[in-house]
């Protein structure tokens, strides 16, 4: 896996792609100099937890023919400073489902991908605490 990182301005604004040609923009936080022209490094951490454990759900849930019309995953992390940077010690991952999905299934699915699949948050797991709940319909 390898990703390459291009600086676009002056400041802090940077394109990160992929093998594939897909591309990401990068930003810094407006306090020091970021234009807000793209999602800052520790929200990238948050959404790669969210869309790597999405992906379990849907191809678990997909696997039991349940069948989905939306799907959302609100993540919130909540950070602590030690020294001279910050550590993300709490997440907690909303995952809003629609259709005519069992609530059953949905519940076993995420916590499959939580506990056993999602690399990510196995990553995370050694200072946050993950949590998560399920909203359907």
């Amino acid at each position: 896996m390898k990703i390459n990182i291009k600086r676009l301005n002056d400041d802090f604004h940077m394109e990160a792609s992929n093998e594939d040609g897909n591309i990401l923009h990068m930003d810094g936080s407006p306090d020091i100099g970021g234009q807000g022209k793209g999602m800052r490094p520790m929200q990238l951490l948050l959404a790669a937890v969210g869309g790597c454990s999405a992906i379990d759900v849907i191809l678990i849930l997909k696997k039991q023919k349940q069948v989905i019309e939306s799907f959302e995953v609100e993540v919130d992390g909540e950070r602590e400073k030690i020294e001279d940077y910050s550590l993300f010690r709490e997440i907690c991952l909303n995952f809003k489902i629609k259709g005519n999905v069992d609530l059953d299934k949905a519940e076993r699915a995420v916590k499959l991908s939580m506990e056993k699949y999602c690399s990510v948050s196995k990553t995370l797991e050694p200072t946050a605490k993950i949590t998560y709940k399920v909203t359907l319909n």
